[in-house]
């Protein structure tokens, strides 16, 4: 008989695979790379035995852990290329994407970004969460989130010739009469 963890992972890997591979390319700037993050954030999320009451708890979790792993490996990346630069006294070179993909600009503009600033941006701007939720997802303070979107928008704005802002977004509800005079 299977358990219900079994279950929840079985139904995250039918109905959410291809979305999780999406935020995993933008994540990372790598369609290459973005399967082995969303396996290795399932291998992650479900090996833990954490406890997700629904598929939505369980997919914002592989979110997140997609996110870190996307971090770290561009940290990794970063320290390996200094090692060879400096052991072989020449630069590495940049693996190019195909430009026939769909949004082919936008993750090679995305990939001239600092991992940080990448995972920010792609949370803040193509995820639409909040400062807040940003900040949790990826372990930040609010001010770093706003400063790491706020400099990856200007590097994106700079690099695909665009002018898009960071709009932070305040739901506004309208009170009843009755609200209003007890606020007062």
């Amino acid at each position: 008989m299977s358990r219900r963890w079994e279950d929840l992972l079985e139904q995250v890997a039918r109905e959410r695979y291809q979305r999780l591979v999406a935020h995993a390319t933008l994540v990372s700037a790598s369609p290459s790379d973005a399967q082995d993050l969303v396996q290795e954030a399932l291998i992650a999320a479900f090996s833990g035995r954490a406890r997700f009451g629904s598929v939505e708890q369980a997919e914002a979790y592989v979110r997140r852990a997609i996110a870190s792993r996307a971090i770290d490996a561009g940290r990794r990346r970063t320290r390996e290329a200094r090692l060879l630069a400096r052991a072989a006294a020449q630069t590495p070179e940049v693996v190019r994407h195909d430009d026939r993909l769909p949004g082919a600009d936008v993750v090679r503009a995305l990939a001239t970004l600092s991992p940080r600033e990448r995972a920010c941006v792609v949370l803040r701007q193509m995820e639409d969460l909040s400062v807040v939720e940003t900040a949790s997802a990826l372990g930040l303070s609010e001010g770093a989130v706003k400063r790491y979107t706020s400099d990856g928008l200007a590097r994106l704005n700079a690099e695909l010739g665009s002018t898009a802002v960071a709009v932070e977004r305040i739901p506004v509800t309208q009170l009843t009469p009755t609200e209003v005079r007890r606020d007062r």
